[in-house]
């Protein structure tokens, strides 16, 4: 098995050895940045089981990276800067690294393309995507908590939601 298909089966399994060995290995920056666009796409995809046609594939794939990258921006912050525990160490690639991986849920959602699947794969795999998330920044910011770990990726994803509805409502607001 290769490296790189372990390392996704390990992030599915959310194990913790996986997400350090990540952590740890610089060479894993690529494959991060792999999974994350491959996720991205899949989401792509998989929007069209609600009805978008393929035109749709890339824009909300851009989307979709755009709201990743704005999550993994605001959880290192938080992570680091508001709720870092004792012994938390990290900089930006390990984290980016770890979370990365963390979207490998992700993949399973072109799944959503086939007829009846859209909303259990948009249901199931957001869901495990921020367990693997939170198990990710367990590890990459060295912590002995869950719950702090929990505190984080809630944080940061409420402040990226926050950030994109905002952007959103400002970008397609009309000025007449």
């Amino acid at each position: 098995m290769t490296t790189y298909f372990r390392r996704l089966v390990g992030a599915l399994m959310l194990d913790p050895v996986v997400f350090e060995e990540v952590e740890a290995d610089w060479g894993a920056t690529l494959q991060a940045g792999l999974t994350v666009v491959l996720s991205s796409v899949a989401a792509g995809i998989g929007a069209q089981g609600f009805g978008r046609d393929v035109s749709g594939v890339l824009p909300f794939a851009g989307l979709m990276l755009i709201a990743w990258a704005a999550w993994a921006l605001l959880t290192f912050e938080v992570g680091t800067r508001l709720l870092p525990a004792a012994r938390t160490h990290a900089d930006v690639g390990e984290l980016l690294r770890t979370i990365g991986f963390a979207a490998t849920p992700g993949l399973l959602l072109a799944l959503g393309a086939l007829p009846g699947m859209a909303v259990p794969m948009f249901a199931v795999a957001p869901v495990w995507m921020l367990a693997a998330m939170v198990v990710a920044v367990r590890q990459a910011l060295d912590y002995t908590s869950t719950l702090r770990a929990i505190a984080v990726c809630l944080l940061g994803w409420m402040l990226a939601v926050a950030l994109v509805f905002g952007f959103g409502f400002w970008a397609g607001t009309s000025v007449s």
